[in-house]
């Protein structure tokens, strides 16, 4: 290895380990009060003792439900770090578009509280997806668990909620498949995007991949991947072995499948409020612009009437 490659590796180690010493300093350097309970270790930010109580109440069914899903136990004990605030809860998270995260590494969750009573983030739904995260990297080896398989089971166990905030009206799959601009599930290996719309599409897609594969190979196809990828397979192998085809031809299939459910006329019909409201304006504007050509044309014709008297 070249002197080069050492001092950048160097370098690099010292840039990881600076910005994980940083974001343990910002988490514990904030004033928490603690839960200690047998199974789960809440911290919280006061005034959220009785939210820190009632997250360390649902926790034992919380877990109990998702042992049932995947059929693996939690023999971890997680910490649950419950924000108030919801500027300090994006500074830890480095975004405003989520509203609660896993640390695998730490067997720690990170919720902003202060979204908890936003429709449709419930706590309870939000600490199970949040838990699924933890189990499918305890279990599975970060480098074999592909970003859509982890946040598309977490969606499907959670009932189809992410943890993404999510302002727009509609489906952006739907339009994605429409004009054929939709992301290749391997480019959501790694990493999602960071553009917001592109970001929506990518939780759009996993959640719909997997719900595809349960429609079309029963929950025990997926448990299978899972079981695959457990014992250090990678996605591919995993795939061709629990479901018995190609992970491309897989694709193919789910987007044949997602192409001939959705069409403009389906897209209109899902769509029909936003295209009345978007009407509705477009009416409205019109109807202020000629009553303006009105009052112009009255106030012309007085001016005239008023010039020639």
């Amino acid at each position: 290895m070249s002197l080069h490659r050492i001092l950048l590796f160097l370098i690099s180690l010292c840039l990881i380990l600076f910005l994980t010493l940083s974001y343990v300093h910002d988490v514990y350097a904030l004033k928490t009060g603690i839960l200690h309970e047998e199974e789960v270790l809440v911290l919280y930010e006061e005034p959220l003792r009785g939210a820190a109580e009632e997250v360390a109440q649902m926790y034992p069914t919380v877990r109990k439900e998702l042992e049932k899903d995947l059929v693996w136990r939690v023999t971890f004990r997680p910490t649950v770090l419950l924000i108030k605030d919801r500027n300090t809860f994006q500074r830890l998270a480095g975004s405003n578009l989520i509203v609660a995260y896993a640390v695998p590494q730490k067997k720690l969750i990170v919720i902003d509280y202060s979204k908890m009573k936003t429709d449709p983030f419930k706590i309870e739904v939000t600490l199970k997806h949040e838990l699924c995260h933890l189990l499918l990297h305890h279990h599975i080896h970060r480098a074999k668990l592909p970003r859509w398989l982890d946040e598309g089971i977490a969606q499907w166990v959670s009932g189809g909620i992410a943890e993404l905030l999510m302002n727009q009206k509609g489906s952006v799959l739907d339009a994605a498949i429409l004009s054929g601009k939709y992301i290749s599930i391997r480019a959501l290996t790694n990493r999602f995007p960071q553009e917001r719309k592109s970001l929506v599409l990518a939780y759009e897609e996993s959640k719909s991949l997997i719900e595809y594969i349960i429609s079309q190979y029963g929950r025990d196809g997926l448990l299978r991947v899972l079981g695959y990828l457990k014992d250090g397979d990678e996605v591919d192998q995993a795939i061709l072995k629990g479901l018995s085809i190609p992970f491309d031809e897989l694709e193919k299939k789910w987007l044949y499948h997602l192409k001939k459910k959705t069409t403009w006329i389906t897209y209109l019909i899902n769509h029909l409020y936003e295209i009345l409201f978007f009407l509705a304006a477009v009416m409205l504007i019109v109807s202020f612009i000629k009553v303006l050509i009105k009052k112009r044309a009255y106030k012309y014709e007085e001016e005239n009437n008023n010039f020639l008297d």
